[in-house]
């Protein structure tokens, strides 16, 4: 008994991180139509807005039709604006540091 318990929650333990980290993935895109919203220059919806937030990944479409406002500076961070907001953040990892405006 104790054998077919454990041979089960193997099983289980192994199929854990694929499932949450496949969900993470789902959630960090946006839809397609949004993606095209902002392709054309529309607005995001105000949940889409709210995730501007420090410490929050900006989603790569959503970085891809911003404006540069400052390159990238000797700290990697680099400035650009999102629909009048001004937002500076790592380059490299599209992380928000500051909402400025």
């Amino acid at each position: 008994m104790n054998k077919l318990m454990m041979g089960l929650l193997t099983v289980a333990l192994s199929f854990a991180p694929g499932i949450a980290e496949a969900k993470y993935e789902k959630d960090q895109d946006l839809p397609p139509g949004l993606q095209k919203k902002v392709a054309r220059g529309g607005e995001l919806p105000p949940g889409w807005q709210k995730k501007l937030a420090v410490g929050e990944s900006l989603d790569q479409e959503i970085y891809d039709s911003a404006e540069v406002l400052m390159p990238v500076d000797n700290h990697g961070l680099i400035t650009i604006t999102i629909e009048g907001r001004i937002v500076r953040l790592i380059h490299a990892t599209r992380e928000i540091v500051e909402i400025l405006k």
